[in-house]
């Protein structure tokens, strides 16, 4: 299960209505600062009758357990043991939904259920597309429902075939598709058929970033991308585009992922960013003209004066302009997410 901003209210929703029995275990990514403890597995012990505790590296996960992902690190499922990796970011979050989705899909196939909740943003999307791809279930709580619905509504443009629900009736759809053989779970409409076997399948891309989520030696120019002409906002380097549907995703040669949504979202925190720099600059040399011509003006020089009232009011005529800019750039639709 993966959820963002308003994914501790859905959580407690979905652990709910877990049956003491559920014979799954449950891994959970939160996005949290990377220097905030998290209390969530306390905050999700008290809220259901299944046990919640952090997930440990190298634990083989067990049914009728919840695992959460620690801050600052990825969650995994590899060869049937859960790994903490401090591998590159996913849309800028270390932990990130989409890497434990990934290696769950790579892992167990078919057998995954995947489940993406409220947050902002799309993080989630991506990793439930390889889910269904290998067979796997995905179920979104309805955006309706969602606190930040731009992640159930975001996974819900990219996956055709999933359960949607409120998040206090998905705890029981949970239970009765974990239940339900793997070839049985999806809906009579839209469902995919009968997947492929999970060791017939091939995914080259899939297997390099599960890699590079687990800090292996992997870069990006090892799977089939090409170059995006863009630079990656967590460290500068240049970015390749990985073709995945209607929709292409990004990562630079160390493995910082992007979808084209959030992107987009911190270009528009860089360029935010810069104009507050430039009004900044503009506000100084406007003040230091200022005291340039007041000192000019003492000294009767009134050439020198005028000069510097000038280039102060031009400094004033620019500042104005740019704060109308951030106004303008501030209404604009989506900024919020």
């Amino acid at each position: 299960m993966g959820a963002s901003a308003g994914g501790v209210e859905a959580l407690r929703a979905v652990v709910a209505g877990f049956p003491p029995d559920l014979p799954a275990a449950v891994l959970v990514v939160l996005h949290v600062p990377a220097d905030a403890p998290s209390a969530l597995p306390a905050i999700l012990s008290r809220s259901g009758p299944l046990p919640a505790e952090r997930a440990v590296d190298g634990q083989r996960p067990v049914p009728g357990r919840i695992y959460v992902a620690p801050a600052d690190r990825h969650l995994l499922v590899l060869e049937g043991r859960l790994r903490l990796s401090l591998g590159p970011t996913e849309n800028g979050h270390r932990p990130a939904v989409d890497p434990l989705f990934r290696s769950a899909a790579r892992s167990q196939g078919r057998g995954v259920i995947g489940v993406v909740l409220s947050g902002a943003r799309d993080d989630g999307a991506a990793g439930l597309c390889a889910i269904v791809r290998r067979g796997g279930t995905a179920v979104v709580q309805d955006p309706a429902d969602a606190l930040h619905p731009s992640m159930p509504r975001a996974a819900l443009e990219q996956v055709d075939a999933a359960r949607v629900a409120p998040a206090a009736k998905l705890g029981p759809v949970l239970a009765e598709l974990v239940a339900t053989p793997p070839a049985d779970r999806w809906p009579e409409a839209g469902g995919p058929g009968d997947p492929l076997p999970d060791d017939a399948v091939s995914d080259p891309v899939l297997d390099a970033e599960v890699a590079m989520a687990h800090l292996e030696p992997v870069t990006a120019e090892e799977v089939p991308v090409t170059s995006a002409g863009y630079g990656c906002p967590s460290c500068g380097g240049a970015l390749f585009e990985i073709p995945d549907g209607p929709v292409p995703r990004y990562r630079c040669r160390v493995g910082h992922a992007w979808s084209a949504q959030s992107l987009l979202a911190e270009h528009a925190v860089a360029m935010d960013r810069a104009l507050w720099m430039a009004l900044r600059a503009l506000e100084e040399k406007a003040s230091l003209s200022r005291r340039l011509a007041d000192a000019g003006a003492a000294r009767r020089s009134a050439r020198i004066a005028e000069r510097y009232r000038q280039v102060g009011r031009e400094a004033d005529d620019a500042a104005a302009m740019l704060r109308r800019l951030i106004a303008a750039l501030a209404d604009e639709p989506g900024q919020a997410e």
